[in-house]
């Protein structure tokens, strides 16, 4: 029963963070994008569904560091299907409250890097370096929770029948923002 109690406080600690509470240093992210429109850069006809988990951990304040995996099926008019694919690290650093436009929200900057390919079933393929950079905007519809729109360049140079391929996407998502223990514990001493 006690046990019920400590979580209880600690769901209202965590409830009552204010916009810059979760993104302080010893928290972590977890979410990612469900929806994913590319706006290809060749064809601009393109509809995609993608799904990119994302994890990462606060080393300082306004600046995450962590990994993601990425999953994508795209379709084309009077094209093939297309499959993309991504494993690799991620920096996200958020702007200060200075710059925030709507209460309780923040921009951001994105930056990818690791190994994706993108594989076309009757045309091109790439597989190697995959780079992305772009900014983002947070909006946060609970303290722990925001809903995100990211516009990012993503590059790919590697090997296949087409050595670079870039587009730019506009992701939505959301992430959850979780205070780790130690973070937990701070708050929790504060109180007493």
């Amino acid at each position: 029963m006690k046990n019920n109690y400590i979580l209880l406080a600690v769901a209202v600690i965590a409830a009552s963070f204010s916009t810059s509470a979760q993104i302080q240093k010893g928290n972590m992210l977890i979410g990612g994008n469900l929806a994913n429109i590319n706006l290809g850069l060749n064809d601009p006809k393109i509809l995609s569904a993608e799904i990119t988990p994302k994890v990462a951990w606060f080393i300082k304040d306004n600046l995450a560091l962590g990994g993601y995996i990425d999953f994508g099926i795209e379709t084309a008019k009077n094209s093939g299907t297309t499959t993309n694919y991504g494993l690799g690290v991620l920096g996200r650093y958020y702007l200060g409250k200075e710059v925030e436009i709507v209460k309780h929200s923040r921009f951001f900057g994105e930056l990818t890097a690791g190994f994706g390919g993108v594989n076309v079933s009757d045309a091109d393929n790439t597989n190697g370096l995959n780079i992305s950079a772009g900014p983002g905007f947070a909006y946060f519809i609970t303290p722990n929770v925001g809903l995100e729109v990211l516009l990012k360049y993503n590059s790919l140079v590697g090997l296949g029948s087409t050595p670079y391929q870039g587009n730019l996407n506009l992701a939505f998502g959301f992430q959850i923002y979780l205070p780790c223990k130690s973070t937990a514990e701070k708050v929790k001493n504060d109180l007493k």
